[in-house]
């Protein structure tokens, strides 16, 4: 797929197109705004395949000088977009450092989401929901409906009640043309307790969850665009994919990698955990980026070297 820049920076320095605002479908095969999947594939063709975490604990607020209040809040995460916003391939605010503030925090992350939509940036909310039925339905709309004060281009979710009780998040991501993050191959120890765990017909349950990523994306897959529903998957996992039969490329799945560059990951262990599905992996890092700050011009800077980096290994 070919881009014409216009705003931004590419992954080399050079002018590229903002990629948050929703673009237009016509001439693509689609109608309306083009789904979520060809919108980061451009993103990161454009910027680099790195997402940037917003992620306003109360350690990163006082190393910056800031206040563990919704003042502080305010200003580090309209800070964070300022800096990056438009020269990464996404941001990602982590939404429980926004939720422990209460109902201003809440407000805060509105205006963060709404400020990443200005710049132009696409925004990944991190906020893991899974649930069944009507209530899992409430979530889809508070977070993949148009109108949603609180709107992502694409939101973390669970499965672990079953591929099958996302339905309603899948309808309003497909019906919005905004995207899913199932959590699929996490990094915490903890996690290959369940996700390792095989069902009566053997296959494992990480595997099965990646199934119903392929079938979601299967209809991308015919028409040569990347899928809208991606996986979560840890860089830092080894041959856990291989080992459980999990063909990473096969899913035509966005991959989210976090536990790249402070978290351990680099080139040979992104090659190792995602071999030839690397050109779909974003990879995702909060702690390399952030702990530049608060200059606005040294968080550029580490988002400048993180995107080469991620670049490097990523895209050979």
């Amino acid at each position: 797929m070919s881009h014409d820049p216009s705003a931004g920076t590419t992954a080399s320095g050079a002018p590229a197109r903002s990629e948050g605002a929703p673009r237009e479908a016509e001439g693509n095969g689609f109608s309306g705004r083009l789904p979520f999947g060809a919108r980061l594939a451009a993103a990161m063709d454009d910027h680099g395949p790195l997402c940037v975490g917003i992620d306003p604990h109360s350690a990163l607020l006082a190393s910056w000088g800031l206040t563990d209040d919704v003042a502080g809040l305010r200003e580090f995460s309209l800070r964070v977009v300022e800096a990056v916003g438009g020269r990464v391939a996404a941001v990602k605010p982590q939404s429980a450092f926004f939720e422990r503030h209460g109902s201003a925090g809440i407000a805060v992350l509105e205006e963060t989401l709404a400020a990443l939509r200005d710049v132009g940036s696409l925004s990944i909310l991190d906020v893991k929901r899974g649930d069944i039925g009507s209530t899992m339905d409430g979530y889809a709309q508070a977070y993949l409906l148009d109108a949603a004060p609180l709107a992502a281009d694409a939101i973390t979710v669970s499965p672990y009640l079953g591929y099958g009780s996302l339905a309603p998040a899948l309808e309003a991501a497909s019906a919005t043309g905004r995207g899913l993050f199932v959590l699929g191959l996490t990094s915490n120890p903890e996690g290959a307790t369940v996700q390792h765990a095989t069902a009566s017909s053997g296959r494992a349950v990480a595997a099965m969850i990646a199934d119903g990523a392929a079938a979601s994306n299967a209809a991308a897959r015919a028409q040569g665009v990347l899928g809208s529903i991606g996986l979560v998957v840890g860089a830092t996992i080894g041959d856990a994919a291989r080992d459980l039969g999990i063909d990473l490329a096969a899913t035509n799945a966005p991959l989210l990698a976090p536990g790249v560059g402070a978290q351990g990951a680099g080139e040979a262990e992104l090659a190792r955990v995602f071999g030839p599905a690397r050109s779909q992996v974003l990879a995702s890092t909060s702690r390399g980026v952030l702990g530049a700050g608060p200059d606005p011009e040294a968080l550029r800077e580490a988002a400048g070297r993180a995107v080469l980096e991620a670049g490097r290994a990523l895209r050979r």
